[in-house]
């Protein structure tokens, strides 16, 4: 595939209102996936729709107190507890409702980490930002051919309106809104950007602020020229804790309760929960994993989740040790106690479940083995006290792989360097299928700890590539 200049890059960029106030290191060419690796992350996606789908199950059974396995008892009260935990009563309800049974985000986006052991995923995230970035990408570095790159073309775009129009099939031509909240500002222009690349194909999608929406009847509208059109889907771009601060919420449940519009992803708050993959390595619910899972599915997330742990600060009883990390060597008595592990042993995150403003973006994360002890006790302690609301998750850090990659320097030259990476695959929910339709790959500096979205960073889409030939 041609390599894109630097001037030919910056121009396109800077065009667009989907990337204004961003910048970061522009590359050539995209980041090569060998085919064998597609077809990993292709496995990666069927997992963790079923995954959500284990997860519904195991949530609404512990809500009910009902077994969960055919042949022997468990009864799990307290993994509904973890998952309600400062949750308002209105948004339970509306998660148990049983006419959201079954319905699921349409869009994943699990965060993998390339490292020496293969990929591992450390979070699932059901309304991720990035796919407006990611399909622009596609566009850019693939040309109008489209080429080898992952999701090309229009490919991204078409998958996200099929994945959001099949919720209404009953309808030809369904006018979905883009709400997106001022939290989530920072993203609107790319929701911008996709709600115009589909009405040039003749869709009826707009991208909205939450004020816009208003109810009439029992329906939810929004005037166009003077006259209220009627919305039949919403793609929510807003967290749920979210919620309270929008002015226009009851309407969007209203209209829900009374049929008149489908939403995704849909406001069930246990779908969103970092928590969640804690519970996947719980012990003691190993045993419902294995049932509810494929036992493709279960070992390849048993590969990709690395080990993490809920920092519930429930008293034990004497004797009793906690499921965790070791701190000098023994087994802790409570979770206080990680404040005097060692740097060495520190290789740990601590990072807030969700339901909260800090739980997106980095905001929450502690690095133990990247941070002072005092920054690594207020962390513990910032956790522990907020246990009755919001819950911690401790997760095993697993370090990056150093990668290399051509990037322009400062002089726009083309040079290979070092770094770690990053890679968000975008699966699109459609038929009871996670397709995967993009992946936005983020390389780094070797030296950053946390891969996300920055200065020093470079954002690339993905190319297909073949597997290299074995020497004889």
């Amino acid at each position: 595939m041609a390599e894109l200049a630097y001037d030919s890059l910056r121009n396109s960029l800077s065009s667009q209102p989907l990337f204004e106030d961003k910048t970061w290191q522009l590359s050539p060419e995209a980041w090569r996936l060998t085919r064998s690796q597609v077809s990993q992350i292709e496995a990666i996606g069927a997992a963790c729709l079923e995954f959500h789908q284990a997860l519904e199950t195991l949530y609404l059974r512990s809500a009910a107190g009902k077994n969960l396995l055919r042949n022997k008892p468990l009864v799990t009260p307290w993994v509904a507890d973890y998952l309600d935990r400062g949750k308002p009563a209105h948004l339970i309800q509306h998660a148990r409702d049983a006419r959201n049974r079954g319905v699921f985000p349409t869009v994943l986006r699990p965060d993998l980490l390339l490292t020496d052991k293969g990929f591992v995923m450390t979070e699932l995230d059901s309304v991720p930002g990035g796919i407006g970035l990611t399909a622009f990408f596609n566009r850019l570095y693939g040309g109008d051919e489209g080429g080898t790159i992952l999701g090309a073309g229009d490919a991204m775009v078409c998958n996200f309106y099929d994945s959001l129009s099949a919720l209404r099939p009953d309808l030809r031509s369904p006018l979905i809104a883009l709400v997106v909240s001022d939290e989530a500002a920072t993203y609107r222009p790319e929701m911008q950007w996709l709600a115009d690349q589909l009405q040039i194909q003749g869709k009826r999608v707009f991208c909205l602020e939450p004020d816009e929406v208003f109810p009439l009847g029992n329906t939810l509208c929004f005037d166009v020229d003077g006259n209220p059109e009627k919305i039949d889907i919403i793609y929510r771009f807003f967290e749920l804790f979210d919620l309270a601060n929008l002015r226009t919420a009851s309407f969007i449940f209203e209209a829900w309760q009374a049929g008149e519009v489908a939403i995704a992803p849909p406001m069930r708050h246990f779908q969103e929960e970092k928590l969640a993959l804690a519970l996947f390595h719980h012990h003691l619910l190993a045993d419902f994993w294995a049932e509810a899972l494929s036992g493709r599915a279960l070992k390849l997330l048993k590969q990709l989740i690395p080990p993490s742990w809920v920092l519930d600060p429930a008293p034990l009883p004497p004797g009793a040790v906690l499921d965790g990390p070791r701190v000098g060597g023994r087994a802790l008595t409570d979770w206080r106690q990680l404040a005097l592990a060692s740097q060495k042993e520190r290789d740990l995150i601590i990072k807030i479940s969700g339901f909260h403003e800090t739980a997106w973006g980095a905001r929450s994360v502690v690095l133990g083995s990247d941070c002072s002890r005092e920054e690594w006790q207020a962390g513990v302690d910032i956790a522990i006290q907020d246990a009755p609301h919001n819950l911690h998750v401790l997760q095993t850090y697993e370090k990056p792989m150093r990668v290399k990659h051509r990037i322009y320097d400062k002089e726009r030259q083309v040079r290979e360097v070092d770094g770690r990476l990053r890679l968000c695959p975008y699966y699109f929910v459609t038929g009871g299928k996670a397709q995967l339709s993009g992946a936005l790959a983020t390389f780094c500096p070797p030296d950053k700890k946390i891969i996300h979205g920055m200065q020093d960073a470079a954002l690339l889409p993905c190319e297909i590539v073949d597997d290299p030939v074995a020497s004889a």
